[in-house]
């Protein structure tokens, strides 16, 4: 069996990694030329725990090679992304354009998966477009829709271990896909259609999105009522049908951030709480600005000089490189336009970015009057638990040491 994976980020090259490690004859594309030279060299170009030692060994075995462009295969995944559009509606442009790159390179008995987060009937329409390229496959193909439902941080585990929604266009399709996933994954594969499958993808994003809105929402209750949030959720918890999330500067990532708003966008009329949830936690972000842009303020007056503010974390969760829809990186933003400060930008995951000139997370922490703790990455643990004479501003909990 000979697999193409199309798209090697945070979801397609450990994909692509684990399935070779079975045996599996596996070709990774990319259209950046760069990733595709890291990967054939062995190495990887993303932050994932023993990612690195998977690739290595698969690379080197031969049974991962990575280019520019796809090839005939037996199976083909698309793994790539899907952002919304200015109006919030999915973009599922290289989603298309994916599909229609390995369209001349498929053949009878062919396996077509779409693995990328996508609004529900996605499946249908790319496999409409493949049949209308080449109508002599229809029927002749299979098509399948299964997400991704890992965790940044534990994927190599989580990709092999978890359960996976497996959605046909047929039956027979749901099959098919099933037989291959269970070459490498070790959890139940449950088979369903298409539309469930993609349904499922954006309910469970959203259902983790409504309930981090509500953690945000009582941390900006008990602000203003001088009371720890964090105490409060733990000791609520303690009730045996209660499981409150954490709060946080707000909802980053490229799932949880960005999902809801393809059901928001389809259903306007029917999505309220989920629409609610999504602007929620949107707003969380423009509070914690806010909050910093305050204190700047009032230190300014108070001390007669600027602030030198310390901006702890850039990732949209902790002990990753993955700065895609994150809150930190927003509010950070935010602080350099408009914050009377000078600001000192953390982020210990990547080595250098191309909008912030980034500061060591020790030396930064010397050298601030205010430090905003906005990720909770371990290397902060390493720093005192109480810093005398700076104010602090905790927004992820860091200081209470859940």
């Amino acid at each position: 069996m000979k697999v193409i994976f199309m798209g090697l980020g945070y979801i397609g090259l450990p994909t692509a990694a684990i399935a070779a490690s079975k045996g599996i004859e596996v070709v990774g594309v990319d259209i950046n030329p760069a990733v595709v030279e890291t990967i054939n060299q062995g190495k990887i170009h993303i932050v994932e725990p023993e990612l690195d030692k998977v690739v290595k060994e698969v690379v080197e075995k031969k049974h991962l090679r990575a280019t520019l462009k796809p090839e005939e295969a037996d199976v083909f995944l698309i793994v790539v992304p899907t952002p919304f559009k200015q109006n919030h509606r999915a973009d599922i442009t290289y989603v298309e354009n994916a599909t229609r790159a390995v369209i001349p390179f498929l053949k009878e008995n062919d396996l077509f998966i779409i693995e990328s987060t996508s609004p529900v009937k996605t499946t249908e329409k790319m496999t409409a477009i493949i049949f209308k390229e080449r109508p002599e496959l229809k029927d002749n193909i299979y098509a399948a829709y299964c997400p991704e439902r890992v965790l940044p941080g534990n994927v190599i585990y989580e990709l092999e271990n978890n359960d996976r929604i497996i959605g046909g266009i047929n039956p027979v399709s749901s099959e098919k896909a099933a037989a291959f996933y269970s070459q490498f994954v070790k959890g139940a594969l449950h088979q369903t259609d298409a539309r469930t499958a993609e349904m499922c993808k954006l309910t469970e994003n959203s259902s983790r999105d409504v309930q981090i809105a509500f953690a945000n929402e009582l941390s900006i209750i008990c602000e203003q009522n001088g009371i720890n949030v964090w105490e409060l959720i733990e000791l609520a918890n303690k009730h045996p049908r209660v499981n409150i999330l954490q709060p946080g500067c707000g909802v980053g990532g490229h799932c949880i951030a960005v999902d809801p708003w393809f059901i928001v966008s389809d259903y306007p009329e029917q999505a309220h709480i989920i629409k609610q949830a999504r602007e929620t936690n949107d707003y969380k972000a423009d509070w914690c600005a806010k909050k910093v842009i305050d204190t700047c303020h009032t230190f300014e007056i108070q001390n007669n000089r600027k602030p030198v503010v310390a901006c702890m974390g850039l990732a949209f969760k902790p002990d990753i490189d993955d700065l895609r829809e994150s809150p930190a990186k927003y509010i950070t933003s935010r602080i350099l336009s408009e914050a009377r400060a000078e600001v000192l930008v953390v982020e210990p995951n990547i080595t250098s970015h191309k909008t912030f000139s980034l500061t060591n997370y020790n030396a930064a922490y010397q050298q601030a009057d205010i430090i905003v703790w906005l990720v909770r990455h371990k290397e902060f643990f390493t720093l005192p638990q109480r810093a005398s004479k700076k104010i602090e501003l905790d927004f992820c909990g860091i200081k209470h040491r859940l």
